[in-house]
């Protein structure tokens, strides 16, 4: 099997292939361990702060009107008119337990509206104001999108409520033609989604309204434009508008198939002719690596086992690792096998272009979450979206109630952003880790993902069912307003108490590493020291390279070779 750093025959493939590109995961309530749905995102952009979004519920008199801005420029775009009513929103989740996230797969470049105000991360946080359901949030995104026009890219979304999960892919119409061309499919229950900025929905059923939702012109639209000639029931959504190339597969689905890979542990299940039908998943490898885009990638799968919210988090610290891309085993790892490669993705050389890979995981992510929408609590208790910022391998989840009234300092809007450095946001502790591990990767990384680990767990096992059984408590007693000062005081002291951990992180392996050694420590985590003095290190160790460095580099023709007498 070819490895990961391939040989690209044209340049026009790496279009597919953004470096600001997103992962989502999508959970159905019968697929995950405690029946909740679950969605998980990366917002994966050079230039994105992580913070934690907070909108209360609201209010507004008649003529009342909602500035937009571009989500990802600040770039003022217009304004709408607002709703008589709005609900309290935290991140991407409201109070009622909806979900909506993204990926963004650009599409044809006439299909943009450069006049339209709902941009694609307007319309997921405006949505999230004004919808309870899964289903009024399709209907909602394509009214606004319709009646304001839509400025933006390609977009799958992910939406879920409680009950059931969709995926939905958009697609702008042109200057001209305001508003959106959109497939919407329900997953079946007990499956999961996964998407990765390439559009996914291929043919879908016409006469299927309660799993299948779509826009009337969706066919006839293509038609019209001339890009397709076929019967209706071939018509597929990503044929059209989004063609699968190299790079769709190999930077984007290639996410898409490593999730299922690994929540399948190697296999696929899912329907094909009214039957379930189960294969290995490297049956797919080839269509994921770019290789043979002749196949079709399911649009979901059946999990092997239930799905919990660690499962899917530590899915997105993904890199491909035990597959053919993986990312630690090359000469690109350099000599402790950094899964990363700095931009752009690709490079020239000796008259050749190469590629190299884009996992889930990766250097430039904004924010990432895992949010839970459990239909077995009330809603004021349900809504948690388990909130990290940065890389997603060596940072941490930390649990937030969407109905608590306020959000911790270490992620409040305004504490630092991408240009300007903050000791007290979140965001800037988890690059100083991050950075810190990407030096001696292979040591450094693995002391970063025990500790984000060990609060994982505990959170998961001990702190918020514990926590959620006080607030129902309180919610079935009618002592509402008590119960959000609980929640509140929760989500903002443990994510505190976490930031302050992850500070004491960064000072532990800035001491422990320091130089390229290795300091050895007892069991309580204190550093071993001499007789001489707690200051005089013991059982020094050095972290030299692996053995795939030294053999590349001993095949170099300017490699010293010491020889021996």
């Amino acid at each position: 099997m070819r490895k990961f750093l391939c040989t690209i025959l044209s340049l026009a493939l790496l279009a597919a292939g953004r470096t600001d590109a997103c992962t989502n995961i999508i959970v159905t309530p019968g697929a995950s361990a405690d029946g909740s749905s679950l969605i998980s995102y990366a917002a994966d952009s050079h230039g994105l702060f992580g913070e934690l979004y907070f909108r209360p519920a609201a209010r507004f008199g008649a003529g009342s009107l909602l500035p937009i801005r571009e989500w990802d420029t600040g770039r003022p775009l217009g304004s709408i008119a607002q709703v008589e009513r709005t609900w309290q929103t935290v991140g991407n989740m409201n109070e009622h337990q909806l979900i909506i996230a993204e990926t963004t797969w650009g599409g044809r470049e006439e299909q943009a509206d450069p006049a339209g105000i709902m941009d694609y991360g307007s319309l997921i946080y405006v949505t999230l104001q004004r919808a309870r359901t899964a289903r009024e949030a399709i209907r909602t995104i394509v009214d606004l999108a319709g009646r304001y026009g839509y400025p933006s890219e390609g977009e799958s979304f992910s939406i879920a409520d409680p009950q059931e999960a969709w995926v939905m892919d958009l697609v702008g119409k042109g200057a001209s033609n305001r508003g959106i061309v959109w497939v919407a499919r329900r997953i079946p229950d007990g499956y999961i989604c996964a998407h990765a900025n390439q559009a996914r929905i291929t043919r879908f059923p016409l006469d299927d309204p309660e799993n299948c939702l779509y826009a009337p012109d969706v066919i006839s639209f293509a038609r019209e434009q001339g890009w397709y000639a076929g019967s209706d029931e071939e018509f597929s959504f990503r044929d059209v508008y989004n063609p699968l190339d190299f790079g769709g597969a190999r930077a984007c689905d290639a996410r898409a198939w490593s999730a299922f890979n690994i929540l399948g542990k190697g296999s696929f299940t899912y329907e094909e002719g009214g039957r379930e039908v189960t294969r290995p998943a490297n049956d797919w490898l080839d269509y994921a690596m770019g290789y043979d885009l002749q196949g079709e990638m399911p649009l979901w799968i059946k999990p092997a086992g239930k799905v919990s919210v660690k499962d899917v988090a530590d899915v997105m610290r993904d890199h491909y690792e035990g597959t053919p891309m993986d990312m630690t085993t090359d000469i690109g790892a350099g000599g402790n096998g950094l899964p990363y490669r700095w931009r752009p993705m690709s490079f020239r050389a000796d008259g050749k272009t190469y590629l190299n890979e884009r996992a889930i995981a990766t250097q430039q992510t904004g924010f990432w979450f895992v949010a839970q929408a459990r239909g077995w609590l009330p809603d004021e208790v349900g809504a948690l979206i388990w909130f990290g910022c940065d890389d997603a391998a060596t940072s941490y989840l930390t649990p937030i109630y969407a109905n608590s009234t306020a959000v911790p300092e270490c992620l409040r809007e305004g504490n630092g952003d991408i240009l300007h450095y903050s000791p007290t946001a979140q965001f800037w502790m988890c690059n100083r880790v991050a950075n810190a591990c990407y030096k001696m990767y292979d040591r450094m990384a693995p002391v970063a993902r025990e500790a984000a680990d060990r609060f994982e767990r505990d959170q998961l096992e001990r702190g918020i069912p514990e926590m959620d059984a006080r607030l129902t408590q309180l919610v079935e007693r009618g002592r509402l307003r008590k119960a959000r000062r609980l929640m509140t005081k929760y989500s903002v002291e443990t994510a505190q108490a976490q930031f302050a951990a992850w500070t004491k992180l960064e000072e532990l392996l800035l001491v422990k590493f320091i130089d390229g050694n290795i300091k050895a420590q007892a069991e309580d985590g204190s550093f071993l020291h001499t007789e001489y003095g707690p200051g005089f290190p013991d059982k020094l160790e050095y972290g030299g390279y692996n053995e795939i460095w030294k053999a590349a580099v001993a095949r170099d023709p300017h490699a010293k070779i010491l020889e021996s007498k």
